[in-house]
């Protein structure tokens, strides 16, 4: 379970080229099962849904309604509702079984550290600080003992778990945890450990603990209020303690990363990279345009990273650029004034600041875009496949959309 992902676009494309959407599409919830792998690529931007779409469908013929399209959507509808709400997507979009106030502010050391003593968060949490990946059905045990069976806030695990992925994405993640926590779905998400048992392997089963019950004794338990914490007794089997990595809200010095400088781009023609556009550099950049690496301090302040997030995105910025800033967006936009001209991808995690010193290309999208918000992903996805039979007619669609 313990699976790595180097920053590369090797790495990414041998990872598209062993796509079988027969198999994802049967075995997609076991955690050994066929996933692409491809989140942590996909969000920094090394590759576009676009082209994974085009790879596979070169391959096979897929419906538009096939599990494997289906599955790529849900990026794209995060995104769609982060757009319409903006800020609204880290406080809770409706009601939860219980009111906001129910649930603890911070979360326990036990869950911190991995010592719950329940195998099934205790080996979820040593492969997130191991790896930086879990798969999905992972991830929603996860957010589901911590907010339904502890009883914190939905919003605290999402920060908590944004921090250490190397796929982290703030529309993704945090509208997950409400779709688990039943702030953003009709209903809570819960699991137990039958559910465990068909689709983990033996060390992630988890009998005789508190998950060990019927799903209607789990939505009894999610649906009262706690008196106190609650108190985890840990089996005698429990592994030891694990270390918790730090967030670091700035980059480890040794990422040889430059403040802000003038001198840099005085009178050049400015090509910017940040850590979601890590693909291939754009063809139709001059030959003498200046490719610089951005990051910027207001954005990390709020979402610090773990150092595997760190030491991911910047070896591969290392690749497309030696000269890599570091420095909040007031300082950045100072010194890129002395440029002739500043290009840039858009980025929602970057707004508004990016859009502040650069001209911003539109991101590659592969669904088109829905003007009309939609709060569920089956009203997005109606429209967004409206008329379309193949996954070939999506990709048509896509190459006609504006820039």
């Amino acid at each position: 379970m313990f699976e790595s992902h180097p920053p590369t676009l090797d790495q990414a494309w041998a990872r598209i080229q062993a796509i079988d959407p027969a198999a994802y599409a049967k075995t997609r919830n076991a955690l050994d099962g066929a996933v692409t792998g491809l989140s942590p690529y996909l969000s920094h931007g090394l590759i576009a849904l676009t082209e994974v779409l085009a790879t596979v469908a070169a391959r096979h013929s897929l419906p538009v309604q096939h599990k494997f399209v289906f599955e790529l959507g849900w990026r794209g509808y995060f995104h769609h509702v982060w757009q319409h709400r903006g800020g609204e997507i880290f406080q809770s979009l409706g009601e939860g079984p219980l009111p906001d106030g129910a649930y603890l502010q911070y979360l326990p050391d036990d869950i911190h550290q991995g010592q719950t003593g329940i195998p099934v968060i205790d080996a979820a949490v040593r492969c997130l600080y191991a790896t930086g990946w879990l798969h999905n059905h992972a991830r929603m045990w996860l957010a589901s003992y911590v907010v339904h069976v502890r009883k914190v806030a939905w919003r605290v695990g999402a920060d908590w778990l944004y921090g250490h992925l190397l796929d982290g994405d703030l529309a993704s993640n945090h509208l997950s945890w409400q779709w688990v926590a039943g702030t953003g779905s009709s209903k809570p998400y819960l699991f137990n450990a039958e559910n465990v048992a068909r689709y983990a392997p033996a060390e992630w089963h988890s009998p005789g603990t508190v998950i060990d019950a019927s799903y209607s004794e789990l939505d009894q338990l999610a649906r009262t209020p706690p008196k106190h914490e609650r108190s985890v007794h840990k089996s005698n089997e429990a592994k030891a303690a694990q270390h918790a990595p730090a967030l670091y809200p700035k980059p480890p010095s040794d990422l040889g990363l430059n403040a802000p400088d003038p001198a840099h781009v005085l009178g050049r023609d400015v090509w910017l990279v940040h850590p979601w556009c890590l693909g291939p550099l754009p063809a139709h950049l001059p030959e003498d345009v200046l490719v610089l690496g951005l990051y910027v301090q207001d954005f990390h302040g709020a979402w610090p990273w773990s150092a595997n997030r760190w030491n991911f995105v910047n070896t591969r910025m290392t690749e497309l650029t030696p000269l890599r800033w570091w420095g909040d967006a007031l300082s950045i936009g100072q010194a890129l004034t002395g440029a002739r001209r500043v290009r840039s991808i858009s980025e929602p995690h970057l707004a508004p600041w990016l859009e502040n010193c650069a001209r911003c290309e539109a991101k590659s999208v592969l669904f088109p875009q829905i003007n009309m918000r939609c709060d569920s992903f089956s009203k997005w996805w109606t429209r967004a496949v409206r008329g379309m039979e193949t996954a070939a007619d999506l990709l048509e669609n896509t190459k006609a959309l504006p820039c």
